[in-house]
């Protein structure tokens, strides 16, 4: 209870003594009698300090509680004006974070989301509604830890993914070896291609900003090794002329997995070091960066590929989502190894 409250609850009590029993009371009452206009009160230690006569007692009871209304009322408004002073700080610093390299969370859900209401009907072509609800969390941690320029690589894997899935399609349809849903990615799709690049994100944001380059440079690897596969499995199955399984290089049908052909090896490799390519350009990573990033998604995407032939299919929970989950996270570990090693 505050002193302003004590002391309105004392004046406002019938017997017209103090209640609080603060150091100063006891010893103005052990120094003399308190004398009221009914009795003599002799000086204890339970009895407290002498108050104005009652008549006056209510009025100043009254201001008392009015003086207490206004300051907290001026409280309230000063915590408002400092609210409202923050926020705008908040907005007028924003512009100058959504165009730094580390822009945060704020910068990270305000772009994304504009971007996600402004382009839904282009989304929702490559995506189902809840592969698109999914894959804004993607877009809002990749923009809060790595800027507009490692936001561009998503977008472009996105489209480039989305065309490469669609060569052909009813030609791959008709043989069965097309992706489920025309194309259209689920939420297990968007995290067998994000989940690494979603982690390298995390930790660039909870890391000292030292350690920065080495998770820019899983991420971008996770990318590109993840474009090289999705690029590398539709150009073969829309135009590879002879499949050969990873393990045996035994021929095998198109759309096997596990198998790979000469053109889409090609045109996987091509994606690869295209997002290298822009990687470097942004100054995402240097020409050392780009070409160990070449490096490790060319060594994920055999592993996923021997993954697939060996593994997928003959465990329960090893799924095609799984295996690119594992593909993408070892691209990423193998591209911060290599760079902390140079």
């Amino acid at each position: 209870m505050s002193r302003t409250t004590s002391a309105v609850t004392s004046l406002a009590s019938p017997s017209g003594v103090c209640t609080h029993r603060t150091s100063t009371c006891r010893a103005r009452a052990r120094a003399q009698p308190v004398t009221n206009s009914k009795a003599t009160i002799q000086p204890s230690s339970e009895v407290s300090c002498r108050v104005l006569p009652v008549s006056n007692r209510p009025a100043l009871a009254s201001s008392l509680l009015r003086f207490e209304s206004k300051f907290s009322r001026s409280r309230r408004g000063r915590a408002r004006v400092v609210t409202s002073a923050s926020f705008a700080n908040v907005l007028t610093a924003l512009p100058s974070a959504i165009l730094s390299d580390t822009p945060g969370l704020l910068a990270g859900v305000a772009v994304n989301s504009a971007v996600y209401i402004l382009g839904i009907k282009v989304l929702l072509a490559g995506l189902t509604p809840a592969g698109v609800a999914n894959s804004w969390l993607l877009g809002t941690m990749v923009y809060a830890a790595f800027g507009p320029y490692g936001y561009l690589l998503v977008c472009l894997y996105f489209v480039l993914g989305s065309a490469v899935t669609k060569l052909k399609l009813k030609q791959k349809e008709a043989e069965g070896i097309a992706e489920a849903r025309s194309g259209r990615r689920s939420p297990a799709s968007v995290w067998g291609s994000g989940i690494a690049a979603v982690a390298c994100s995390l930790a660039a944001l909870l890391t000292p900003p030292t350690l920065l380059p080495l998770w820019r440079i899983g991420f971008v690897a996770s990318l590109a090794s993840k474009l090289n596969d999705t690029t590398a499995s539709e150009v073969g199955k829309a135009y590879g002329k002879t499949t050969y399984l990873s393990t045996t290089f035994q021929p095998v049908p198109r759309g096997t997995e596990g198998a790979v052909s000469l053109e889409g090896t090609a045109a996987g490799a091509a994606a690869g070091a295209l997002v290298s390519a822009l990687a470097c350009f942004t100054h995402q990573v240097d020409i050392t960066g780009a070409g160990i990033v070449v490096l490790a998604a060319f060594l994920a995407n055999n592993f996923e590929s021997m993954l697939g032939a060996t593994v997928q299919g003959k465990v329960d929970w090893m799924t095609n989502d799984v295996v690119n989950m594992i593909q993408i996270s070892v691209a990423a570990v193998i591209a911060i190894v290599l760079y902390r090693l140079c």
